[in-house]
This record gives structure tokens, sequence and C-alpha cells, in this order.
């Protein structure tokens, strides 16, 4: 196993209980506990987690993952989940991404659906409005595609643009729909974030749509982070995969937001 890939191990164990014991990662890593220790302390010289005896927690509640390391977690979930969202927009629409890794699959289902084939009209196949920088990056050489970012300062952990700049930007434009990905989703509080930067900007989003689409895999569904982005009286569609409940999809249903599971 690389370091890359007990990087990896480790910060999805952190991620799941909150806390990573030396001898207990070893064990399940087949690796020394001298080679987890040594890991451990490179990856809280990056600040992904903090050191403790004998292990390392995260550094909250609401501990978040890098992007890139977020990747890989329910993977086959989040492509058939942004398929089908990307299967939502009709040729011409204004679409807005926040950032993610459900989002991202979104822009790249969005791309090969959009991007393939003769256009019928001399405009764009589509517009795209995202403060996220990876999509940006990859939507930037699809001709068909136009692509509008919004200004900001970058957040490292998502790629995400935030702050007044951001805010100026989406002030200004009107979508026809928002695909937005979530921390948490509540049938009392509503979708959440885990940080209230990139809530406020996801909240803008929403408001400057006409639907709204959230995209989570099903451990989000019931969960709650720091940050609130809005209740579910402005959501349209949850788009989700199977493994959620009967219970969650019945919150949502008396909610008033239509469940599409993939």
């Amino acid at each position: 196993m690389s370091k890359h890939e007990r990087w990896n191990a480790l910060l999805e164990l952190l991620a799941v209980s909150g806390k990573v014991e030396v001898e207990e990662a070893a064990t399940t890593l087949e690796v020394s506990a001298a080679t987890i220790r040594r890991d451990l302390d490179e990856l809280a010289e990056q600040r992904l987690l903090v050191r403790t005896r004998g292990g390392a927690v995260a550094h909250g509640v609401s501990y978040e993952l890098p992007l890139r390391y977020k990747s890989a977690r329910y993977a086959s979930e989040k492509l058939r989940i942004a398929a089908a969202a990307a299967d939502l927009v009709t040729p011409g629409e204004v679409v807005g991404l926040n950032g993610g890794t459900t989002t991202t699959e979104v822009a790249r289902s969005l791309a090969l659906r959009f991007s393939s084939g003769r256009q019928e009209t001399t405009g764009p196949a589509l517009t795209v409005v995202t403060n996220a920088l990876n999509i940006a990056g990859e939507l930037a050489v699809r001709p068909q595609i136009k692509l509008v970012t919004t200004g900001g300062v970058a957040r490292p952990q998502t790629y995400e643009l935030v702050g007044p700049l951001t805010v100026g930007v989406l002030s200004e434009v009107v979508l026809d729909v928002v695909v937005l990905g979530v921390d948490g989703v509540d049938a009392e509080l509503g979708i959440m974030a885990h940080h209230e930067d990139e809530a406020s900007i996801s909240r803008l989003f929403a408001e400057r749509a006409s639907r709204v689409v959230v995209v989570t895999d099903s451990s989000k569904l019931g969960r709650r982070a720091f940050a609130r982005i809005c209740g579910l009286d402005r959501v349209d569609l949850v788009v989700t995969d199977t493994d959620i409940s009967a219970e969650a999809v019945e919150q949502l249903n008396e909610a008033g937001v239509k469940v599409l599971t993939v």
C-alpha cells in the first residue's frame, strides 16, 4: 500500500469515527505502528488532523476531508446521482453548481451530455455558473458550454470561491436550476454545510434559481452540519441513492420535497 493510499485510509477512518488509534490502524492497514505514527505526524503537519497520545483526532465535530481525499467515498452512488441530475437539465438552460465531489460529477455528466453531437442553435448548448475552481477548470475546455465563474477567495478544502466578490457576481445572474452539494439534510433545519461562508454562497445560489436540486448520497440524510443553507421549503428535489430509508423519504415528501433515488 502506497503512502497516498494509507493517508486516504487513515482520513477515511478519522471521518467515520472522529479518532484513530495507532495500533488499531496498523492492524487494519497491515503496516507497522511506526509507519502509522509517521503518517499521522505528516498529516498533522498539513493540519488535516490533531495528534494525540497513541493516535489522532479530527479538528472538530464538523470534520471535513479535503476534496482530494473525498472523491472515492460513495463513488458509484455519486456517479449515478450525477447522471440522474444531469438528465434533469434541458438544452439552453442556465445551471448553477456549487463545489463538492457530487457536483463535480454532475459537471462531468453535463459536459458529456452537452458537448457531444451537433448544436442545433448558434448559442451555447448550456450555461454553467459556478464558484468551484475545479469545476471551472474542467468545463473551460468545453466550447459548447458557456462558463461563468465567480470571483472570490478560494477555500483550499473544497476549491470553492467565497466572500463579497462571489456575492457580487451571483447577485447579478438568474438561474434556471441550481444543483447543490450539501453536508447535511435535516427535516427540521433544511440543508446545511460545514462552513458558514460556503453556506451563504449556496443560499444565494438557491435564491437566484427557479429550481433547486440537492444531490447527496444517503449517508448525509438526517445529518446536521454547522451552517444552515436554507429550509426544505426552498428545495424542489433531492437526488440520492437507494439506501435512503422510507422514513427519510416520507419526511422529505411531507416537507414538499420530491425524492429521486438511483
